[in-house]
């Protein structure tokens, strides 16, 4: 009697569209964007981090695979953040629901679904303050937002699994279970108005890192076009410390079998290359320049490093976790891969790591290395 008298209390919601077809379609949407981020997530986190295992695996070709694949991942993370609201307004009556436990697989999904949208709000939140590089909390970014993407395909994945019965009886174009007059038009009314809200958040923010589209980009943090020399920057030289180098005094440490020092002056007379590669970095923006220096595949040739030489690169800023880069051997030899002295046919700026950075194919911006002082050939 008593569960009767709550249950009577309990909120009634009469409202259309909080059905199970309206969920499933969203979801199919919330679902493939979800996939793409965390597949493409996944790629960002081993190229920053390869470790031992993929250090000597990653490929240097082709030039814009970081780019394409850091781009999707920021595009495809932004257009889940309405797709998940429109996602939680269809299901939230469900909540409510009572008895709040009807057994072991009702229970399962209650606990799915709390860590599913703990999990999912998270990334979205924290993966989107990070596009602005802003950390409101304690913890590091990197390797949290990392463990919590696989509690995250966790969860999703049991919860697919308890509710794949009504996943499939309401996947169809028509679902005879909830059709009711007008239910229909008012589907393809709210449906119509969720993709609207994803395609104008991705089409204002992804013309950061697809430039034919940098004329629609009015929310994303950085714009393609906009910093010195024609070329965003994250982090300036007064920001690292290096705003008062000297490049009359400024030399280069090359170490291996045989160690040698080369002044700026030096440094530009050996043979120059030329790379047209893109910056990508992890916040999602991107864009491609023309860059001219030294090979570094040169550079270890005259010290007498092997050709499969690992390569640490120590920058002359003042701290930071990108102070030291290493990068295996795809990247090292490769031809494209240039100690920078110009950027777009000047010289460097401070901003851009004068007087020398890294430029490599298919790297996360934050390790081409910036206000470079050693080469090292481990």
């Amino acid at each position: 009697m008593a569960d009767m008298d709550l249950q009577s209390k309990m909120p009634v919601f009469k409202g259309r569209l909080h059905d199970k077809r309206t969920a499933t379609v969203i979801g199919r949407w919330l679902g493939a964007a979800v996939l793409v981020c965390f597949v493409t997530g996944v790629i960002s986190h081993y190229v920053q981090h390869p470790g031992s295992l993929f250090a000597d695996v990653l490929p240097s070709r082709p030039t814009w695979g970081y780019r394409l694949t850091q781009g999707l991942h920021v595009a495809s993370g932004i257009a889940a953040i309405p797709l998940l609201f429109a996602k939680l307004w269809t299901v939230y009556p469900r909540l409510f629901d009572w008895p709040p436990l009807r057994g072991i697989r009702h229970g399962l999904e209650r606990i799915s679904v709390a860590v599913l949208v703990a999990a999912a709000v998270f990334q979205l939140l924290t993966g989107l303050l990070n596009t602005v590089q802003w950390y409101p909390w304690p913890f590091s970014f990197v390797p949290v937002h990392f463990a919590v993407a696989w509690l995250f395909v966790g969860a999703l994945l049991v919860h697919i699994a308890v509710k794949l019965p009504a996943i499939r009886a309401h996947w169809r174009r028509r679902s005879e279970a909830t059709l009711r007059i007008g239910d229909a038009a008012d589907r393809r009314s709210f449906v119509l108005a969720v993709a609207a809200a994803a395609g104008a958040v991705t089409l204002t923010t992804v013309g950061q890192s697809l430039t034919p589209l940098r004329r629609f980009d009015l929310f994303a943090p950085r714009h393609p076009d906009h910093g010195p020399q024609g070329l965003p920057v994250n982090k300036t030289a007064a920001s690292a410390g290096t705003d008062r180098i000297d490049g009359s005094t400024w030399h280069l440490d090359v170490t291996g079998p045989r160690p040698y020092t080369l002044t700026l002056d030096e440094l530009r007379a050996l043979p120059q290359h030329e790379s047209e590669l893109p910056i990508a970095c992890v916040e999602g923006w991107s864009k491609t320049a023309h860059w001219r220096g030294v090979r570094i595949r040169d550079l270890l040739e005259r010290a007498g490093a092997p050709a499969s030489s690992r390569v640490r690169v120590t920058s002359a800023q003042t701290g930071g976790a990108y102070r030291v880069m290493e990068m295996g051997r795809r990247y090292a030899e490769d031809p494209l891969t240039l100690l920078a002295l110009e950027l777009n046919g000047e010289p460097l700026s401070p901003d851009h790591g004068f007087p020398a950075r890294i430029i490599a194919p298919n790297r996360p911006g934050v390790w081409q290395t910036k206000w470079v002082t050693k080469v090292e050939a481990l």
